[in-house]
């Protein structure tokens, strides 16, 4: 017993590896910030890409944008949108990783150019084990995707943009 709490005491109180690990898959991700719970130790890697509010407020796309800019899927407009800003964007409800069809190998929900009513499925958000999918809010044509199957996003990030 003497030996297991020797060793316990000599333990260095942060796990390097664990930080250089989190580290890197920030900038395999794009995510801002991650953290994680192991054993009662809790670690948290973020990078200070915009200052938040002082008030507690819900983030919005203004707030956190996405750390690099997104390619859309398919063919974009000859003239640069910002996402936030378009009147026709839908934001990511939650934190998790997008998927564009039920399953893999599976037809894609949506393209650019496939007309959708309002409540259409148009991806779906995998958060904490559970498929979530994301409802069209308005009907109209598809005129950018903003994300690839499989990529994690965060919370008000845009996903789609719905003309």
């Amino acid at each position: 017993m003497a030996k297991s709490a020797k060793t316990k005491s000599s333990a260095p109180l942060v796990d390097r590896k664990l930080i250089h690990e989190l580290t890197k898959l920030l900038d395999e991700t794009g995510l801002t910030e991650i953290e994680i719970e192991q054993d009662g130790q809790r670690v948290r890697v973020a990078r200070g890409a915009v200052a938040a509010p002082a008030a507690p407020a819900p983030r919005s796309s203004a707030v956190a944008p996405p750390a690099a800019p997104t390619q859309p899927v398919g063919e974009s407009a000859a003239v640069p949108i910002d996402p936030a800003k378009h009147p026709g964007v839908v934001n990511s409800p939650m934190v998790g990783t997008a998927y564009m069809s039920p399953e893999p190998g599976a037809k894609p929900f949506i393209e650019v150019g496939t007309k959708v009513k309002a409540g259409e499925t148009l991806l779906i958000i995998e958060a904490m084990k559970t498929m979530n999918q994301i409802p069209a809010p308005r009907s109209g044509t598809v005129f950018q995707i903003l994300i690839e199957d499989g990529q994690p996003v965060e919370f008000g990030q845009p996903l789609v943009i719905i003309e």
